[in-house]
């Protein structure tokens, strides 16, 4: 049992009972903040350590300690995932910070809190930099109106044709819903008609305006986007490429890296660790791959896929993956699906030689 018991960092034994409480919550506070200070430069092994303490420390914890945790990692890049999945599950005032920033979760994750809890923690889900339309679907779906209109006055929010449908419904009978629709820049023209019909005098007289220069509009907002938020460096800052490029190496030293281990990753939504895989796949740097794979126009990354060969059923399921879910709508992901089946092998092969040596960024 002591054994069991032990870990590299606490042995959980000597912690249990009402005597251990207090020494349970100052390990626990420690614990957590000397992740923080350490955990740019923790390998792989290391987080998993902590990562197993921390899960079974926040467990052994009253809420105020869970709380204090919760705050801790919520703003890194690299987190204890395993900890985070546990704390975004606790009450709101828990799971708040990390619903609302925490980078570690993944759509699966969001998706899950917002199938399972209550309009709090779908709040908080609301107010993140980013949605992608798999999660707004099911914030639309089972949020309440201040749920809506949040997600709704989301800037960072991607909708699917059917959320925005079911938003635009609700809005018939809310006024505030429908001042944050018509403040949006991404509104089709039939949700723009939609929404002229049944919105008050101030917001029809906001949408036809928005109606009669909706090209203006939306290229302005476009220049707006691609300088806040929408450039490259935004989205490459938001993945630790290095660390994964470490996890691949391991991997590639127990078993051959191939599309069965990226396709995993890919549904697992751990996209560093898919351009990771991809680079070592396609024997290119990972800079180079990660440029590629957040870039609005995937055409470098086509061409390199299909001369080292890739499925086709492989590059539909990557074009969904990390910025992509967010920067390629349906139509541009057909068209590069359909550019990607028309390019044969020898061509891309071609192509890639020509490029060697110069940069595709």
């Amino acid at each position: 049992m002591f054994q069991e018991a032990k870990t590299e960092l606490v042995n959980f034994s000597n912690l249990a009972g009402e005597a251990g409480k207090a020494r349970r919550e100052e390990l626990t506070r420690h614990v957590a903040t000397l992740f923080v200070l350490t955990s740019d430069r923790c390998s792989d092994e290391q987080v998993d350590i902590y990562d197993s303490v921390l899960s079974r420390l926040v467990s052994m914890v009253e809420g105020e300690v869970r709380a204090f945790v919760a705050g801790q990692l919520a703003g890194l890049r690299r987190a204890p995932e395993e900890t985070v999945r546990m704390l975004v599950e606790d009450t709101i005032d828990i799971a708040e910070p990390l619903l609302v920033r925490s980078t570690a979760l993944r759509d699966t994750d969001l998706i899950r809190v917002a199938r399972s809890k209550g309009n709090e923690h779908l709040y908080a889900i609301a107010q993140r930099d980013l949605l992608s339309s798999d999660v707004t679907d099911v914030l639309v779906q089972r949020g309440d109106i201040v749920v809506k209109r949040r997600v709704a006055g989301n800037t960072g929010a991607s909708f699917s044709g059917d959320g925005m449908d079911r938003l635009v419904l609700e809005a018939q009978a809310d006024a505030t819903l429908q001042a944050f629709l018509s403040e949006r820049p991404d509104l089709a023209d039939r949700h723009i008609q939609a929404l002229t019909r049944i919105a008050g005098e101030e917001v029809r007289r906001k949408l036809s305006l928005k109606g009669e220069v909706i090209e203006a509009s939306r290229l302005n907002e476009a220049r707006r986007q691609a300088e806040q938020r929408m450039s490259n460096q935004f989205w490459l800052k938001r993945y630790d490429f290095e660390t994964a490029r470490g996890r691949v190496l391991a991997l590639s030293k127990k078993a051959p890296i191939t599309e069965a281990v990226l396709l995993q990753f890919a549904r697992e939504d751990r996209f560093a660790e898919v351009v990771a895989c991809f680079a070592w796949m396609a024997r290119c740097g990972i800079q180079e791959a990660s440029h590629w794979m957040v870039r609005p126009d995937p055409q470098p990354f086509l061409v390199v896929a299909k001369a080292t060969g890739f499925s086709a059923s492989t590059i539909g399921l990557l074009l969904m993956t990390g910025p992509w879910k967010h920067r390629l709508g349906q139509k541009l992901r057909a068209l590069a699906m359909r550019k990607y089946e028309a390019l044969s092998p020898k061509e891309a092969a071609a192509m890639v030689a020509h490029w060697s040596g110069a940069s595709l960024n």
